[in-house]
């Protein structure tokens, strides 16, 4: 079958031709995930051969239960129900996580350590452009929402290539730089809890831009408050509060945006059990993509080093997320969240019971209590010279004991810098592709 036409402009696909010839499933599967409608032209002859009257092109709507291929070539023009009067490009709004006729399921289409390299870049422009966002309120600017959006473009499409590159270089934050690197954190791991989910690439794309723009009212707040060490008084929580009700404002204030967005912003902050703010809405008031990136936004915060309060472990961050489901977090996003990260995700510093640390290199999904190490320090907390430990293959310590984590630590206790050792050449992954390829080197000599 021939696509001519997309319900969309073609440069808002990721079809490279504009008409194309459908080879197989694969091809129909990506039409579903990004079109409710395409046009095709229908070769006469061939609809003969098939028995089916001959009749000039129609269009083809997205199948909503399986069935033949031409079965929609069976109604007479007069069965034709009208198409649905919508807007190009506009889709529901999902409501709740995909069931399993509609999940996505990904892979990772290049190992971690070619992504890197690009996700390098991506970061940091990405977090320029934040940066830009945030000065540019301040000083009276309205948000470019074409840098935006091409900034998290960026950041999906390197969530799609590969789950690990930028969710690594996450973890790596800046005291200093809180602000835009949590907005930008908060981006990734959106889209990398979408993925998981198994959203499709749309809806990954509109999670990602909520994610970045979720803080945005935070530019309004005066420095004083925002970077204050310590506790906030009662009135100084009010007016940060206010974050939630100036965010929505900005971007209810532009042309384009997305409408969840504005949703996002606006009720990031509301909990399941009423008590949340700005509004005190209950769980079947909050809109999904708040709820989702309500998660994300949390466990990013703890896991931060922020003005007020030190960084925590990621198992204490999934800990409270746990404790908290059903009252703060939905139930079923909470529990698939700690699934999507992990108990020793890549790159999570950890302690064993013989008081040595090391970096996590890689999980088996098969075995997530076992994971790939890097050993970094010694049991008195100094540094050792480097060496990779299997726990699935029960490697032993010095004293002839299996190695046994028992902690998870935030990064640069100990002075260990995960930024260190990514400038050496640490990669962390999938069990399939996690290497250290110059540390390597540097063990076996």
């Amino acid at each position: 079958m021939h696509v001519v036409r997309l319900d969309r402009p073609w440069e808002d696909t990721d079809f490279l031709m504009q008409g194309f010839v459908i080879q197989d499933q694969s091809d129909i599967d990506a039409l579903c995930r990004q079109c409710e409608v395409v046009y095709i032209e229908a070769k006469i002859e061939t609809l003969a051969q098939h028995g089916k009257p001959s009749a000039p092109p129609k269009k083809i709507e997205r199948r909503q239960e399986p069935k033949g291929l031409f079965s929609r070539f069976k109604r007479s023009k007069k069965e034709e129900p009208e198409p649905e009067q919508k807007k190009p490009g506009v889709k529901p709004v999902p409501t709740g996580i995909p069931d399993a006729n509609t999940r996505v399921t990904y892979i990772n289409k290049i190992n971690t350590e070619k992504e890197i390299e690009v996700a390098k870049n991506t970061y940091s422009s990405a977090k320029q452009v934040v940066k830009n966002i945030m000065d540019g309120i301040r000083i009276g600017r309205t948000i470019d929402m074409e840098d935006t959006r091409e900034a998290v473009s960026q950041v999906v499409d390197s969530v799609l290539r590969n789950k690990d590159a930028l969710a690594w270089l996450s973890k790596i934050k800046n005291k200093d730089e809180y602000t835009a690197e949590h907005s930008l954190n908060v981006c990734i791991l959106s889209a990398t809890f979408a993925r998981h989910l198994g959203h499709d690439e749309i809806e990954i794309q509109h999670v990602a831009l909520c994610g970045l723009l979720h803080d945005v009212g935070k530019s309004k707040i005066p420095d004083e408050i925002l970077n204050k060490e310590g506790r906030f008084t009662d009135e100084e929580f009010d007016i940060m509060r206010q974050h939630t009700t100036f965010g929505r404002d900005l971007l209810l204030a532009l042309p384009k945006t997305d409408h969840v967005a504005i949703d996002v912003a606006h009720s990031h902050h509301e909990r399941l059990d009423g008590s949340g703010y700005p509004r005190g809405l209950n769980a079947s008031q909050i809109p999904y993509y708040a709820k989702l990136v309500s998660l994300v936004d949390c466990y990013d915060a703890i896991t931060s080093s922020r003005c007020y309060d030190g960084a925590r472990s990621s198992i204490e961050a999934l800990d409270i997320i746990y404790k908290n489901q059903g009252v703060q977090f939905d139930k079923e996003l909470a529990l698939e969240f700690i699934k999507c990260i992990g108990i020793y995700p890549a790159g999570a510093l950890v302690e064993f019971s013989n008081g040595e640390v090391g970096i996590v290199l890689s999980v088996d999904p098969e075995s997530k209590l076992r994971p790939r190490v890097l050993l970094v320090r010694d049991s008195d907390k100094n540094p050792r010279k480097e060496r990779i430990i299997d726990m699935k293959k029960i490697d032993l310590d010095s004293a002839g004991k299996p190695y046994t984590i028992v902690s998870e630590l935030p990064n640069l206790s100990y002075g260990v810098d995960l930024r260190e050792y990514l400038k050496k050449g640490l990669v962390v992954g999938d069990a399939q592709d996690a290497k250290v390829p110059m540390l390597e080197e540097q063990i076996k000599k």
